[in-house]
């Protein structure tokens, strides 16, 4: 099954203009505590991510919070998204999301910035996966990937109390599927990884306020990146993923 090209919107990166190194901040660094089992694609109870981290950004009523555990069976992650009007038009799996209001995370297992893995999903758990080349978006040719065993789960929030509403997704990264990326091909990194072990990361959040009439009209971009700058492709702005070993 091939991957449609999905998540970037070409224009969009052509118009930014990234800040000057002297006026970023330091690269965040995000704790994976490790699970001795993984908590499952129905797992919406905080409770069952009690031992990750929880790391939060976003504007108010567009807040995203970000957990992520390792196990065994692979890298589990989730997204809780604060949002009292989510919207989506793509409703099949692999279709273009580009103009959809979408989480992402990039993972870069080496840090080199040639290769690395990329997971959009929206609110109708519509997912895609790409192998994002050295050279984007000058790159051409085929970049899909399909990562084996990926899977992910949505769950739809109706406003209660302080939460406005919105939508929380789960992914499940098995261990087996990266295997074709070029880092872990090739032996410049592994997965599954050891503890003490660092990835280079990026997440983001786009929530598109036109929805479907404007989808590119005034787009936040809520992402570990300096705020309002585009700038979640660029590999020497990825944070980091430090592999605990409890």
């Amino acid at each position: 099954m091939k991957h449609a090209i999905c998540g970037m919107m070409l224009a969009l990166f052509a118009a930014a203009a990234l800040p000057s190194q002297e006026a970023l901040p330091p690269l965040p660094s995000y704790t994976v505590h490790r699970a001795a089992k993984g908590p499952g694609l129905q797992a919406f109870s905080p409770g069952a991510w009690a031992k990750a981290e929880k790391i939060v950004w976003g504007p108010s009523n567009a807040r995203t919070a970000f957990r992520a555990l390792w196990a065994a069976d692979g890298l589990w992650l989730r997204f809780d998204i604060e949002d009292p009007s989510p919207w989506y038009t793509m409703t099949k799996r692999d279709e273009h999301l580009w103009e959809e209001e979408v989480v992402e995370i990039f993972i870069d297992t080496d840090g080199s910035g040639k290769h690395y893995g990329e997971y959009e999903i929206n609110p109708a758990n519509v997912l895609c996966d790409l192998d994002m080349a050295q050279g984007w978006p000058k790159v051409t040719g085929d970049i899909t990937w399909d990562h084996k065993g990926l899977a992910s789960a949505v769950e739809m929030r109706k406003a209660s109390g302080a939460d406005p509403g919105g939508w929380t997704a789960i992914l499940h990264l098995p261990w087996d599927g990266f295997s074709s990326l070029e880092p872990v091909r090739e032996g410049r990194a592994k997965a599954p990884p050891s503890a003490g072990d660092v990835w280079r990361v990026n997440l983001f959040r786009i929530k598109r306020p036109g929805g479907p009439s404007a989808p590119a009209k005034d787009a936040i971009f809520a992402a570990w990146s300096p705020s309002g700058k585009t700038t979640f492709h660029f590999p020497p702005r990825f944070g980091y993923f430090r592999f605990a070993a409890k």
